[in-house]
């Protein structure tokens, strides 16, 4: 069989069912991307471009739709060329995020087409709003409803759909769920493990010295693709005062980038870990507080697995890979009290749930688990259960996809 995935950062959350495809007998697999470095083996590659960068006079509320207009023109006529040289797949996926998969069955009419829909957008009970300092105007209802171009046009030209969680499916109205599965793209539990005997050594000590850090010291560990507002960094910052107050061992090890993928930007040439720095000024140690940037998958995985405590915060948005790879690597994380957390975490049981804004909660809660890590060995054992019995690779999670290739074809 011959499949084609659509996503300008491929593989994206098409990785583990794109190696899966491309190492199956006879299938043809090819992706069409912006992104030019090789990274699934086997996956042949179609490049495209826009045309030019949205035009600057355009309507701030259209501002995100030209872009995907301009998005969907670029891979159309990339997968025309693809068609030309004699490639026709027998099932399309592609991201509906960036409006890539808007026009792929002006040129493959009859192959069915699987798009991944993360976010139905909401001026009420979902991210907007949700942070009592960012005021909202009239603007903001018609703005946020006009966002909404990209998933309807989505949702139309698509014969199903993929979400990741029941609470992102549970956004999108009712009349489009019976098209939507819900399907999330699934955790490597395997590699993604607890390992007592963890070390990690990072240039962290004085004068930029290797510091070895074990399973079992006093780290706290903060990840997030960008230190931004929507996933609480903010919150967490506030919070870590009284915490390197209280447990004068403890080190903070931060993941992340200093860009804005979600939310509001602060003016040109300023991030929020900067600012949050400014207005914390000497309660933040620099020798025990620790911001790494980006880093290495293995990097990353090795942090989680001689995390104590880890913090994740989100407002009621797309749920994190990260929380659950914390999770499956028996992490304690002390998350959020928003709908996409409490979908994962029960308070107490798996995991501990602390108010978003509540930065002496978070505190308390961080400060609890330093203190006596050994009461709360259930909740990282159960944590890990939680991924293991509902979100697995290879037994839950890449069965469920292969099912949705069944359905459409079946349609």
């Amino acid at each position: 069989m011959n499949f084609l995935f659509v996503h300008q950062n491929f593989p994206g959350q098409y990785v583990h069912l794109a190696r899966c495809l491309a190492d199956g007998d006879g299938h043809r697999v090819v992706a069409l991307t912006q992104r030019r470095d090789p990274v699934v083996a086997g996956v042949g590659r179609v490049f495209y471009e826009p045309s030019r960068p949205p035009g600057k006079n355009a309507h701030h509320y259209l501002r995100g739709v030209e872009a995907g207009v301009l998005n969907a023109q670029a891979a159309a006529r990339a997968a025309l060329e693809l068609r030309k040289s004699g490639f026709v797949p027998d099932v399309m996926f592609g991201h509906n995020g960036w409006g890539e998969i808007w026009y792929l069955k002006e040129v493959f009419p009859r192959v069915p087409l699987i798009g991944y829909f993360e976010f139905f957008y909401h001026a009420r009970g979902a991210d907007v709003g949700f942070d009592p300092f960012e005021p909202m105007s009239f603007d903001t209802g018609p703005r946020i409803r006009t966002k909404n171009i990209g998933n309807l046009l989505g949702l139309d030209v698509c014969d199903l759909g993929q979400c990741p969680t029941q609470w992102q499916f549970s956004r999108y109205p009712e009349r489009f769920r019976s098209m939507l599965r819900v399907v999330h793209d699934g955790i490597d539990t395997e590699l993604v493990r607890p390992d007592p005997a963890a070390s990690l050594s990072l240039p962290i000590g004085p004068a930029g010295q290797a510091l070895t850090l074990r399973h079992g010291d006093e780290i706290v560990t903060y990840v997030a693709r960008n230190l931004e507002p929507y996933r609480g960094f903010p919150s967490f910052m506030r919070a870590l005062p009284e915490i390197l107050r209280r447990r004068p061992a403890a080190r903070v090890l931060v993941v992340g980038g200093d860009d804005v993928s979600y939310g509001s930007r602060l003016p040109p040439g300023r991030n929020y870990r900067e600012k949050m720095l400014e207005e914390l000024g000497g309660a933040i140690d620099p020798e025990r507080v620790h911001f790494l940037g980006k880093l290495p998958y293995p990097t990353f995985l090795r942090i989680l697995q001689i995390s104590a405590a880890h913090v994740y915060l989100t407002y009621p948005f797309v749920l994190s890979w990260s929380m659950l790879e914390a999770m499956a690597a028996g992490c304690l994380v002390v998350g959020s009290r928003t709908p996409p957390v409490e979908e994962v975490i029960a308070d107490g049981e798996n995991g501990l749930l602390v108010n978003f804004f509540n930065y002496d909660e978070i505190a308390e809660r961080v400060i609890a688990v330093l203190e006596n890590p050994g009461a709360f060995a259930a909740l990282r054992e159960n944590a890990r259960r939680t991924v293991v019995d509902c979100y697995d690779l290879e037994r839950i999670c890449l069965p469920a996809q292969k099912r949705l290739i069944e359905e459409v074809m079946a349609k």
